[in-house]
């Protein structure tokens, strides 16, 4: 089975803007490449596992969405990190669904459709939502300090993750 690195997008990978509609605003984090680039050459899978609430809220089309993952996937490319696939939620946070993080259901299908022991793997995000995503998955955790993750001084249980880092390129 495979191991892998599932990575928030929004925050984590790159710059954290209120309901990102437009790829021109994408900005990657600094050394997110980087950091990707060595996941890959150690063999992990790097899935990227977004909540995008501002499809349902109308503030975002699919189109739009899918313009802003092939600028982050070109951007990416550009510097040799590979991004094997991105799993998303376009739900309302009211809807109930189970694909929306803190709920574990798009890491869950990543691992089917990728063959990937959650055991052997992490979920890195700046969101506590993301941590709790990846331990009802049965991930270890990561809390980085980009994004919404500077706000975030003390974590209690159930929430606290594994590790703690400054960004993806410290991990």
């Amino acid at each position: 089975m495979n191991k892998a690195v599932f990575l928030d997008r929004d925050g984590t990978v790159n710059e954290e803007v209120h309901y990102l509609s437009d790829s021109k605003d994408l900005k990657l984090l600094p050394r997110v490449a980087e950091a990707i680039k060595m996941f890959n050459d150690a063999e992990y899978k790097v899935i990227i596992i977004t909540n995008q609430s501002a499809i349902a809220k109308g503030f975002l089309t699919i189109e739009k969405l899918n313009e802003i993952h092939e600028k982050l996937l070109t951007l990416l490319n550009k510097k040799g990190a590979k991004i094997d696939a991105i799993y998303y939620c376009p739900h309302h946070p009211n809807e109930g669904c189970m694909c929306r993080k803190p709920k574990p259901g798009l890491l869950l299908k990543a691992s089917k459709e990728h063959n990937i022991d959650l055991n052997r793997s992490y979920m890195v995000g700046d969101k506590l939502t993301d941590i709790e995503a990846g331990k009802r998955a049965g991930c270890k955790t990561i809390l980085v300090k980009t994004g919404y993750g500077l706000s975030l001084i003390h974590i209690s249980e159930p929430t606290r993750p594994l590790y703690i880092s400054y960004a993806v390129f410290c991990l």
